[in-house]
């Protein structure tokens, strides 16, 4: 069992940035792929970045390339999102999920293969 448990989310205006954290327990995340997704108000949930256990590997949605990074410190248990040049469209509620994985490079931006889900962090982007 994995517990994860996102921060970092608040209030910012357009063009500014925020840095989303998500602290794993209960496992060692390094076993695990990572993702992140986003859920605005009336939308389904939607991919937008993950890396592979290993840190090696990263896909992004299109719509946040070149302004977000996700990346991991496994020693510490924790994946972030750095999110730069932040737009209104990026209002949502972030979550961090995880998967099980035996291969180092593994990544996937596939909803139903994480195992494991965030209770979120709401990220509000003002104009």
């Amino acid at each position: 069992q994995v517990r994860l448990v996102e921060s970092g989310g608040g209030l910012v205006q357009a063009g500014g940035s925020l840095r989303l954290s998500c602290a794993a327990s209960g496992r060692t995340v390094s076993n695990y792929a990572m993702g992140w997704f986003r859920q605005a108000p009336g939308k389904e949930r939607e991919f937008v970045a993950a890396i592979s256990r290993s840190g090696g590997s990263t896909y992004y949605i299109d719509s946040v390339k070149g302004r977000f990074t996700i990346s991991r410190d496994n020693a510490k248990n924790t994946v972030y999102l750095q999110m730069n040049s932040l737009k209104v469209d990026d209002t949502a509620v972030y979550y961090c999920a995880a998967t099980f994985t035996a291969r180092d490079s593994y990544i996937t931006a596939v909803r139903d293969e994480y195992n494991y889900w965030g209770q979120g962090t709401q990220v509000t982007v003002s104009s």
